[in-house]
């Protein structure tokens, strides 16, 4: 059987940040992902309203890491694993194969939550992968491409959204909508967002929360706080506030980005290690980030839960480095791992967003916005990724066109979705 010195699962955030510190000292690592390209999540809104293509987010694994020799890059699902003996079983185009291992670095993200409502999943949109966002760019295509040739009451019922949950996902894509209506489509929309708390991008709180609201509401958007959805039928959304009064809404689209839930490698590492889980079955890492009583199984990212750290990609990729560190023996075994917060940001439309640095240092508005862009340039992978989004974004934020529904338009009165073509394993 084969072995290696580290494996890696996931090719998020965290998993490559843990790949790239263990190529400095040039450590035997195989990261297994199932799927090829490396995923920057915090962008799929943009795919989904047209502002950037999908390759422009999504690189190939491989030419991310293409200069660290010392790291195989495979394709597969991880089915199973023998914690004690320190093997991990992989499915592959090929078959079953195993591999043994020194360390493992657990990083495979969370899945969307419906919150024991599974049915939704079926008659709402989410925002976790690729194809996610094609099926909802192809969708805002086809609604708007329906309107323009349709009568009032028929358009109305075309172009209503319900965006459930107002993190940064939610804000962004309610934001978006409403913008890509005005200034490409040049038509009037309803768009709603529920959320159940009882401010906009929570995290945030106080004035920047309050700033958020209003700006999505001077731009058209109905903001509804404290509200639940309670059930969801073909072109209407149930929704009820803290008071118990129920609403219905018309709902074409219905985009949920409302919560997570870790599962696949998530419970079969729970089930091998013995570790405990939260409500959202993410696992209940050690201070260190190793799972249960195995100090060779680190996991890190959406899928743990620790010292209630947000789920972002700062915190995946700087758990990575330090479980990576631990392994090359730069930090002591056991070290606990601290979050060094540098702040969040959140979209709200063009030229506008929010930035928290720390409780005494914010930014709204249009230097916000300026210093979002260049946080999320700076963290595209790749010369021609950062060049490509660059160009799309002045294309759409500095003009009217959307270049990723040049080739949708085509195809937007097409019976089924069209999902991006492209080489994969089942998703974890």
């Amino acid at each position: 059987m084969e072995t290696t010195d580290v494996v890696i699962v996931g090719s998020g955030f965290g998993g490559l940040a843990a790949a790239k510190q263990l190529a400095k000292s040039r450590v035997n690592v195989v990261l297994i992902s199932s799927t090829p390209e490396h995923l920057f999540q915090p962008l799929l809104y943009q795919v989904a309203t047209g502002v950037l293509d999908a390759h422009e987010i999504a690189p190939p694994i491989k030419n991310v890491l293409r200069r660290h020799p010392t790291i195989d890059v495979r394709l597969g699902k991880v089915t199973a694993i023998d914690a004690d003996a320190a093997v991990l079983t992989y499915e592959t185009a090929e078959g079953t194969k195993q591999i043994g291992y020194a360390s493992l670095i657990a990083a495979t993200g969370a899945n969307q939550s419906y919150f024991g409502r599974d049915d939704f999943a079926a008659k709402t949109f989410s925002l976790k992968t690729i194809d996610d966002a094609t099926r909802l760019r192809v969708q805002i295509a086809r609604v708007f491409a329906e309107a323009e040739k349709a009568d009032e009451v028929t358009r109305h019922k075309l172009l209503s959204f319900v965006v459930v949950g107002a993190g940064a996902t939610g804000v962004e894509v309610a934001g978006q909508i409403q913008e890509l209506a005005r200034r490409h489509f040049h038509l009037p929309v309803s768009v709603t967002l529920v959320e159940g708390a009882g401010a906009v991008l929570p995290p945030f709180g106080g004035g920047l929360s309050e700033y958020a609201k209003q700006s999505l509401v001077d731009s058209g958007v109905e903001v509804l706080l404290g509200t639940f959805v309670t059930d969801i039928d073909e072109g209407k959304v149930t929704v009820k506030d803290s008071d118990g009064i129920e609403r219905k809404i018309a709902a074409e689209t219905v985009v949920w980005s409302a919560g997570v839930q870790a599962g696949g490698f998530a419970t079969i590492l729970a089930e091998a290690t013995g570790a405990e889980t939260d409500r959202a079955g993410r696992l209940l890492i050690n201070p260190d980030l190793t799972v249960g009583g195995h100090a060779d199984i680190y996991a890190i990212g959406d899928m743990t839960s620790l010292n209630g750290y947000p789920g972002q990609s700062p915190v995946a990729m700087q758990e990575g480095r330090h479980a990576a560190d631990i392994i090359r023996r730069k930090i002591d075994a056991g070290t606990p791992f601290v979050y060094w917060d540098k702040g969040s940001m959140a979209v709200i439309s063009r030229f506008s967003a929010v930035v928290k640095l720390n409780d005494r240092v914010s930014f709204r508005g249009t230097i916000a916005w300026g210093m979002w862009l260049a946080v999320h340039l700076m963290y595209l992978v790749g010369f021609r990724n950062r060049f490509a989004a660059v160009a799309s974004w002045l294309v759409a934020f500095i003009g009217t066109a959307r270049p990723g529904f040049d080739g949708v338009k085509a195809v937007a009165a097409a019976p089924e979705p069209v999902v991006a073509e492209r080489e994969s394993v089942l998703t974890h």
